[in-house]
């Protein structure tokens, strides 16, 4: 083997187990995002050390911050899980998740929809996504395609669906076009407004980890991330062109 196929493949199975390793942190985050947590769960958190356990590193200021935050958060569960910390964390998540009492929808179109509703044009968006890769939601109506879980699950299966290049592509414009335009808000505001650490640090940690494993896909395509303003402006709706009125004039027939 020469030195440049040689080359050639340890970058390849390097590449290969960077997508292997963020589509599996990428389901754990949605874990945390699925369900109220049970007893078990917690506990093999807590002796996993999570969330140290995530391959990718996070290093801005914010992924630090919320990593601390999930640590701590942990750290601090009894190692006997209680009925009352079940309780707690099975209350806030119907606060956040459920009934939406903190304003912090995990429901895309609920933050970019004008009238803030669900199930609108974002809904779609994704589904065309999902759609284009034989995915379907069955559930839709209960949790629809554009949920921040399906969105994580989705980038996930991008992410290992194959070796190619495109996907990590598709993986990008997916993020910028819809997970990034809202998640970072999402995460803002239920670390701020809910009432247990544990939820904090999941929406800020996941929020964290979603913006650095965008830079890190923008540095191995080698394509700088679009500004905010160029998504939104890419996300705009095309413009409606009014049809010409064709007026009758007597005496005129069509052309041949």
């Amino acid at each position: 083997m020469s030195a440049a196929t040689q080359q050639r493949s340890e970058g390849q199975d390097v590449l290969g187990l960077f997508r292997k390793q963020t589509a599996e942190d990428l389901e754990l985050l949605a874990i945390l995002h699925d369900r109220e947590p049970d007893a078990q769960l917690l506990q093999q958190m807590k002796h996993a050390g999570f969330p140290q356990v995530l391959a990718l590193n996070l290093e801005s200021e914010s992924g630090r911050q919320a990593l601390d935050l999930m640590h701590k958060a942990i750290l601090d569960l009894p190692e006997a899980i209680t009925t009352q910390v079940l309780d707690d964390l099975a209350a806030d998540y119907a606060s956040i998740y459920l009934n939406h009492n903190i304003h912090a929808s995990p429901e895309e179109s609920v933050w970019l929809d004008e009238d803030s509703l669900i199930c609108q044009d974002s809904m779609f968006q994704v589904r065309s996504w999902f759609e284009k890769h034989n995915l379907e939601i069955y559930n839709w109506r209960i949790r629809p395609d554009d949920h921040l879980v399906y969105q994580l699950q989705f980038i996930a299966h991008l992410l290992s669906e194959n070796d190619d290049m495109e996907t990590l592509e598709e993986a990008a414009t997916f993020m910028d076009e819809h997970l990034l335009r809202w998640l970072g808000d999402f995460g803002r505001r239920v670390s701020q407004r809910c009432d247990t650490p544990y939820f904090a640090g999941a929406a800020a940690l996941t929020a964290a980890y979603c913006e650095e494993l965008r830079d890190l896909l923008a540095e191995i395509l080698q394509q700088p991330r679009p500004s905010k303003e160029e998504i939104e402006e890419r996300m705009q709706p095309a413009a409606q062109t009014e049809p010409v009125p064709v007026k009758f004039v007597p005496g005129i027939g069509p052309a041949v």
